[in-house]
């Protein structure tokens, strides 16, 4: 794959499993994967690999790591990254935390090294603890409760792993990091999301500007981008809270209960009463 066109959006769409934090698999190449070609994109989501083996090379905004057997990538929600791997036999677990867990987390002491992209090669005891518990998260599956308590453990236990030095690239790959205010505040503040034009003036842009660069980078508009975001906190609301649905609507910022049953059904296929009864089983 060649790299995209300037019109192309480059936010690649992450669907995690209904009501769930998080999306962990296992992926396995034999000796006959072809090289994957670059292509720079972002996700929704934070991203952690570890990998098996592997070689090739990791870029992360700007900087680029050498892949060696064992070693990790990770990737913050909404940083440009980019994965060239060589041809031949190579396995990872890939580990997608839905955004608000995943910035939770980097809150917790110890954790702050979650704030920004790295690639870490772990010593070979670390790397067995690592492995272990991956596997262990893997078998759990998304949905069980100890899931993100896993996660969680995964997570220190990766930030103890030792950086590889990565090599500045000449080109600056932070184009996304103007959006980021604007971004930031409706994570902050869901129910108060910025319209566009507020949403401009705090990436200091024009209206115009602003949604064309917005469309560009995430494939999406600011409006479109607000909605899906909220439907989502919605969504993890149905299912870990007795809140009522009137509620959720009214603190994520939908005009009405039945507007927002709606947006969901759309979204969802299926309405917000029967979304929470068939995630509880």
């Amino acid at each position: 794959m060649t790299l995209p066109h300037l019109d192309r959006p480059i936010c690649e769409p992450v669907e995690l499993p209904p009501g769930a934090p998080l999306r962990v698999e296992r992926i396995r190449q034999d000796r006959n994967a072809a090289r994957s070609e670059p292509f720079v994109h972002f996700h929704d989501v934070h991203e952690l690999v570890l990998f098996g083996r592997v070689a090739g090379h990791f870029d992360a905004e700007d900087h680029r790591y050498a892949l060696a057997p064992g070693c990790i990538a990770f990737i913050p929600s909404m940083r440009q990254h980019d994965f060239a791997l060589d041809a031949g036999p190579r396995d990872w677990v890939l580990l997608q935390v839905e955004a608000a867990a995943g910035e939770s987390l980097s809150r917790l002491p110890g954790l702050e090294r979650l704030r920004e992209p790295f690639c870490a090669r772990p010593s070979q005891g670390l790397g067995l603890r690592l492995r272990q518990l991956a596997d262990w998260l893997v078998e759990l599956g998304p949905l069980d409760p100890l899931a993100l308590p896993m996660v969680e453990l995964l997570m220190r236990a990766v930030a103890l792993a030792p950086a590889v030095k990565g090599r500045k690239l000449a080109a600056n790959a932070r184009a996304l990091q103007r959006l980021r205010p604007a971004i930031d505040r409706l994570r902050r503040r869901p129910a108060d999301a910025p319209g566009a034009e507020q949403a401009a003036a705090l990436c200091a842009m024009s209206a115009a500007y602003f949604s064309r660069r917005f469309k560009q980078q995430v494939g999406m508009s600011w409006s479109d981008y607000v909605r899906t975001h909220r439907l989502h906190l919605a969504s993890r609301r149905l299912l870990e809270t007795e809140q009522s649905i009137a509620a959720i609507a009214a603190d994520l910022g939908f005009a009405t209960p039945s507007h927002f049953g709606e947006l969901f059904l759309h979204r969802f296929g299926m309405t917000p009463g029967e979304y929470r009864r068939t995630g509880h089983g």
